[in-house]
């Protein structure tokens, strides 16, 4: 078995809640790392929510400088609205140091929702 502890960092990028607003995800820094994946998992929908998931991207940490991740960029795709008790993946291969999750509610209610970002290929092994 090979080990992925030592070479893996782990960031919340969304906090698990039941989330009933349009927000954006906590912002990954990519310093020191070539690789970033976002594992999103999904929890109950009330009232017929719509929640739709995408991937931005930034060279700073201001949220006016944060644009959408072009589909190059993207590694893997996020569906139309998530769905109840799922799990998805999507990976960052873009040039900007910073990314981000960012959720918009369409309609309906609420969903409960949590994410993780997981950082791999560091400049420098093991990861503490």
């Amino acid at each position: 078995m090979r080990d992925t502890h030592s070479v893996n960092d782990t960031v919340q990028a969304i906090v698990p809640a039941v989330k009933s607003a349009t927000a954006a995800g906590a912002t990954i820094d990519t310093r020191g790392f070539a690789s970033l994946l976002f594992a999103i998992e999904t929890g109950a929908i009330v009232g017929a929510g719509n929640v739709t998931a995408k991937l931005q991207e930034s060279d700073t940490t201001t949220d006016v400088d944060f644009t959408d991740v072009a589909a190059a960029n993207q590694i893997g795709t996020l569906p139309g609205a998530l769905a109840a008790d799922s799990s998805y993946r999507v990976g960052y291969r873009g040039s900007k140091r910073y990314a981000r999750l960012y959720l918009t509610k369409n309609s309906g209610t609420s969903i409960a929702v949590g994410a993780s970002a997981i950082l791999g290929h560091p400049a420098f092994a093991p990861v503490p």
